[in-house]
């Protein structure tokens, strides 16, 4: 950040804040991004006048001006290799990774999900470590987020010490939601940051370092939007009347509160299917639409996230889109959220498949040996196949997620109604009240599945109310109170 003839730099937006000098003014090129990512992409923040260094660059500072360039990035060239090379490489560079990651002079655990990515660290960290693994966990008993019996499978099969807390026991979640505010140098609007908060806080009660999965999908291709992307290719085919009716027939389809259920993906990908490959990508893996956004944010941007796909090479469309998860979604997204909620409790986080060493070779694979047919990270599967339960290999993705929709029309109702109020939205002169009203009353009734946008906008009006962040036209006092009417018929 630029004050005057000086720089102004830190490792947290909130130093820099120390400075009275610094408008807490919110950037509206960010803001855009957010509302269709869900996070903010470097350089952006959310703040004008700060930007951040994307990882793996260096800035210079000489004579009032900044440059930066990259000072490491992996290599582009595709290696062919045959799947029995490439599986007895990935296997020494993980076993090396891990056993590097393991060094400490602290006590170690390691964060189990019960998906393919915690459970090979477990495994390879099995092998390696001299006494009992300690394993820590969170679960949701009795929903379809629950992941608890696979998580007892790999805790049975490597008979580590296992701890786990369930969410739905009596916790303070709206106490935990408020305090990432201040955690939280950007929004980010990723509900997965709630059980890794508590998942941190429990750790830390027994270790100081724990490993983790993070990485394996953006590096070996995990996501099921990579196969969105793949059969979208042949159903934009499909006559656009024909696909507009069948959107119609499905918006028909009652709302399930189930962890991405197929009501929810099917309305997902037909809508996304009018989109241009790179916009519905990003729709897949975010919450609001462009068009959505246009109607909601008043001062949208219909090509805000255009430069972000601007600054990746040319390539096919898959891997433009594993490229663009890579460069963005990973750190300002998954690093920056177990970052900023692990270290609110002095706990490190360490990834082993982000070694240097294993994204070089993940980087140089042929796309055949990520994703083949419906199969996603194709070669860690064959890796692992011999190794781990059969059930932690057969199981789809499902990401680290709270139940959003139920949870906004239940425990956090109170907090929601509390934060999107009409004098909030209406001061900040950036959203339009009678949207943001009808995506409330949609939901709460039941007429739309619209959790992870609501969850989005909460946290980004706790954030800026924490900071005291202003919008560009924002006016000192707010003069607007809700009727009684709207909300008692919120309420």
């Amino acid at each position: 950040c630029h004050a005057g003839s000086d720089l102004l730099f830190g490792s947290e937006i909130k130093a820099i804040f120390e400075d009275p000098v610094v408008e807490r003014q919110i950037d509206i090129n960010a803001l855009n991004c957010f509302l269709r990512l869900n996070y903010v992409p470097a350089p952006y923040t959310m703040v004008r006048g700060i930007e951040k260094l994307a990882p793996g660059h260096v800035m210079q500072w000489t004579d009032g001006q900044t440059r930066s360039h990259a000072y490491w990035q992996p290599p582009t060239e595709i290696r062919p290799r045959t799947l029995e090379d490439a599986k007895e490489e990935l296997d020494r560079l993980l076993r090396d990774s891990v056993r590097e990651h393991l060094i400490s002079d602290v006590p170690v655990g390691i964060w189990l999900s019960g998906g393919i990515d915690s459970s090979t660290i477990v495994h390879y960290a099995s092998d390696i470590a001299s006494g009992r693994l300690k394993t820590f966990s969170i679960t949701f008993h009795g929903r379809s987020f629950d992941e608890s019996r696979y998580i007892a499978a790999v805790s049975k099969r490597y008979e580590t010490d296992h701890v786990e807390l369930d969410l739905n026991e009596g916790l303070d979640l709206p106490s935990a939601i408020e305090q990432f505010a201040y955690y939280s140098d950007d929004p980010c609007a990723d509900a997965g940051a709630l059980p890794v908060w508590f998942l941190a806080e429990m750790s830390r009660r027994d270790v100081t370092v724990a490993l983790s999965g993070e990485g394996a999908d953006e590096l070996f291709g995990g996501y099921i939007t990579y196969i969105a992307d793949r059969y979208a290719r042949w159903f934009r085919s499909v006559p656009a009347n024909i696909r507009a009716r069948g959107l119609e027939l499905l918006r028909r389809w009652p709302v399930s509160d189930e962890k991405i259920s197929l009501e929810y993906k099917l309305k997902r990908f037909v809508h996304g299917s009018f989109m241009p490959p790179d916009d519905a990508h990003v729709f897949w893996a975010g919450t609001f639409s462009e068009d959505e956004k246009q109607r909601l944010f008043l001062k949208s941007e219909r090509h805000a996230l255009t430069g972000l796909f601007d600054r990746l090479e040319s390539g096919p469309e898959l891997a433009r889109h594993l490229r663009f998860d890579r460069q963005y979604y990973l750190p300002d997204d998954i690093l920056c959220k177990v970052d900023r909620m692990s270290m609110a409790h002095s706990l490190e986080v360490r990834p082993p498949f982000l070694d240097h060493r294993i994204c070089e070779f993940a980087e140089s694979l042929p796309i055949q040996l990520k994703i083949r047919g419906s199969s996603l990270k194709f070669i860690l599967r064959e890796l692992m196949k011999d190794k781990l339960p059969p059930a932690i290999l057969r199981r789809s993705k499902t990401g680290f997620d709270i139940p959003a929709h139920e949870w906004l029309r239940g425990r956090l109702k109170p907090l929601l109604l509390d934060v999107l109020t009409e004098e909030c939205v209406k001061g900040t002169g950036l959203f339009r009240w009678k949207e943001v009203e009808t995506l409330v009353k949609d939901h709460l009734e039941r007429r739309a599945n619209s959790g992870y946008h609501l969850w989005g906008l909460m946290i980004l009006f706790l954030w800026m109310k924490k900071w005291k962040i202003q919008s560009p036209s924002t006016p000192p006092e707010y003069e607007v109170s809700p009727s009684p009417e709207t909300v008692s018929s919120l309420t």
